[in-house]
């Protein structure tokens, strides 16, 4: 190496990047795209929405759907019009338990399956890890108009 080359290496500074800190919910760890919202201004989601969109997402799909991995999906679509049994809601609770922590970034505080109009009706409580935050969502699973979610 030439001693214009080590002189131009030397001269050569690299900016660093600001450092994100983890726990701040507006530093945009995550980042997506979603079209399901059309009234959206911008397809892209950041952190907590992005997260949310994922798991929606994932039970739209029933299961045995996908073909490369028949385990992945809800059973939610199979016994939506089945009687809302403790045997049931131990089997969404189940479902929905493994759905949500199959995703590394939450985590599941509480589950709760209730009959709903025409349907189930879940709600659950989702701890976000790298945040420390918890939130609510609730699912519904309408046998008239399919997936709900608040």
């Amino acid at each position: 190496m030439s001693n214009l080359e080590k002189k131009l290496y030397k001269e050569i500074k690299l900016k660093s990047q600001q450092k994100r800190n983890a726990f701040y919910p507006n530093s945009k760890t995550y980042r997506g795209i979603s079209t399901v919202n059309p009234n959206s201004k911008s397809p892209i989601l950041y952190d907590f929405d992005l997260i949310k969109q994922d798991i929606i997402n994932h039970f739209h799909i029933k299961q045995g759907e996908k073909l490369s991995d028949p385990t992945f999906g809800t059973i939610i679509w199979d016994i939506l019009f089945e009687p809302l049994t403790e045997r049931v809601k131990d089997l969404v609770v189940q479902n929905v338990t493994r759905i949500i922590t199959a995703d590394p970034r939450v985590k599941v505080d509480k589950v709760i399956v209730d009959a709903y109009e025409s349907g189930i009706q879940i709600d659950v409580t989702l701890m976000y890890v790298p945040y420390n935050i918890t939130e609510s969502m609730r699912l519904q699973f309408d046998q008239n108009a399919g997936f709900l979610s608040e």
